[in-house]
């Protein structure tokens, strides 16, 4: 069974584990005398297939036989060209030469593929005719001019209106010449009345015509201003303990110690002891199985028929009556 390590008690609580495919019996290989004689002694040996190459080796004959031995050389062109001067000479004339196809019309008044040939009378070569003299040039006049006569200079039959310049400021000039001839008319500066009247009331009720008196300087105070800086949030608890209130703690000496070896407890043989091992489950038998190898054996086996149950009662009955029996003949 499986090389493991551990007994088949200790795998499967059963003394030896049987095999799953053979009950442990020899194979015997099955007799057969078939033509013995045909594996015994020496037996015919082919000399294989040869490939064919450029030597003699893949053909039967030894030599390469030619087809016809001694036959002259003969030109195939040569032959042709005298076979048809033969053929040639039974001509009693000329050769046939055969008439020639319809002729088609090339295009429209050509006389091509015609009978009679070209007419001409339908020729279209021109005839010959005297000088082309000119009748001489037509009275000529002015076309009309295109317009209404509104806007359009020149197109009316009397003359167009002159043109009449018209300044784009020409109002503005007029009324700066009117003023600088009225100040050229002008003897003195323009009259004013000191003793203008006053209000009742000053505008201002806080004004006073007294000078001010000099302001005074307040002295200077310095003053220690510090920044205000809020409180930083709280700190997570990590590795290096920074949200904690206590520092973190100061390592302590914690010497190398080796470990002494405890004595391995061994039996008077000097082997390892090793503890029972506890209860192990095993491959059991079905209760059907067991029931058919109790009931059925060797000396009853031919006794037995099928049995069937119609009721309960019945069936325990029939039980009872049979397991005395059973178990006699099964001890």
């Amino acid at each position: 069974m499986p090389d493991t390590g551990k007994t088949d008690m200790e795998r499967l609580g059963i003394f030896q584990e049987m095999g799953y495919t053979t009950i442990g019996d020899k194979y015997k290989l099955p007799k057969m005398n078939f033509n013995d004689a045909a594996g015994k002694g020496k037996q015919m040996l082919p000399g294989g297939s040869k490939t064919r190459t450029a030597r003699q080796d893949g053909y039967f004959d030894k030599a390469f036989n030619r087809v016809m031995e001694a036959e002259a050389y003969s030109d195939p062109i040569k032959l042709r060209r005298q076979n048809r001067l033969k053929e040639a000479k039974k001509n009693l004339g000329k050769p046939f030469l055969p008439s020639n196809g319809d002729k088609k019309p090339s295009g429209l008044g050509n006389a091509y593929g015609t009978f009679a040939g070209p007419v001409g009378a339908f020729s279209p070569v021109a005839r010959p005719r005297k000088a082309y003299v000119t009748p001489g040039k037509n009275v000529l006049t002015n076309p009309p001019k295109n317009g209404t006569g509104y806007g359009y200079p020149n197109v009316t039959l009397g003359k167009s209106a002159p043109y009449a310049p018209d300044p784009f400021e020409r109002a503005k000039d007029i009324r700066n010449r009117e003023m600088d001839g009225s100040k050229k008319l002008m003897k003195g500066s323009a009259f004013r009345l000191n003793l203008a009247p006053k209000d009742y009331f000053d505008g201002n009720p806080y004004r006073s015509d007294r000078p001010l008196p000099p302001s005074k300087k307040m002295p200077s105070r310095k003053r220690d201003f510090k920044p205000f800086k809020p409180s930083s949030p709280a700190k997570r608890v990590a590795g290096m303990k920074a949200g904690t209130f206590d520092p973190y703690p100061s390592h302590s000496n914690d010497p190398y110690v080796v470990k002494q070896k405890r004595a391995v407890t061994t039996n008077k043989e000097g082997k390892i002891f090793h503890p029972s091992p506890g209860p192990k489950t095993a491959p059991t038998n079905s209760v059907m199985e067991s029931n058919v190898i109790k009931r059925l054996n060797t000396s009853n086996y031919r006794q037995l028929a099928a049995q069937g149950y119609t009721s309960f009662p019945s069936m325990m009955q029939t039980r009872m009556q049979t397991a005395p029996g059973v178990i006699t003949s099964a001890g």
